[in-house]
């Protein structure tokens, strides 16, 4: 699938962004990742709520070989073959699976530090500083004291 086939398919859903990745595309919306172009393949991002409807169409998810397995990416699901002739319908699942996406990318923001975490984290930072400012400070008076004692040796009386 090239860029201009994709950009066609996606019409009457909307602007698409497409990237380069992997053997394809990337393709987004709004900045959510949802769909992937790969091989001979349209995949859309699937959930709990979506997979039913890959299901009763008879699609899988995406599956790749490696050296010692296949491995199965439930969160892609191949789109069903006939879609690729009905723009509209192809719409309707590709708004379903931009939503997929947009809800597993809730599910991972980072939660909130509390107050009392965010208080020691400038501290932790603080105090390397000056750890690896006594560092560095210890090392310039390090490689001065070799050079005294360097000249002490040489005034050794013997006793």
């Amino acid at each position: 699938m090239d860029r201009e086939f994709l950009s066609d398919l996606f019409a009457d859903f909307g602007p698409v962004t497409l990237r380069r990745m992997f053997s394809g595309y990337g393709i987004s919306a709004d900045g959510t990742n949802f769909a992937l172009a790969l091989r001979a393949g349209l995949y859309f991002r699937a959930d709990e709520e979506t997979i039913p409807q890959f299901e009763a169409e008879g699609c899988g998810p995406f599956q790749y070989q490696t050296r010692s397995k296949t491995v199965t990416v439930n969160s892609y699901w191949q789109l069903p073959a006939r879609l690729f002739d009905d723009s509209e319908e192809l719409a309707v699942w590709a708004r379903s699976a931009l939503g997929a996406a947009q809800r597993a990318a809730l599910r991972k923001r980072p939660r909130k530090r509390s107050v009392a975490r965010k208080a020691k984290a400038p501290a932790k930072k603080a105090s390397a500083k000056k750890t690896a400012g006594k560092k560095a400070a210890v090392k310039k008076a390090g490689a001065k004291r070799p050079s005294k004692k360097r000249s002490q040796k040489g005034k050794r009386s013997p006793s």
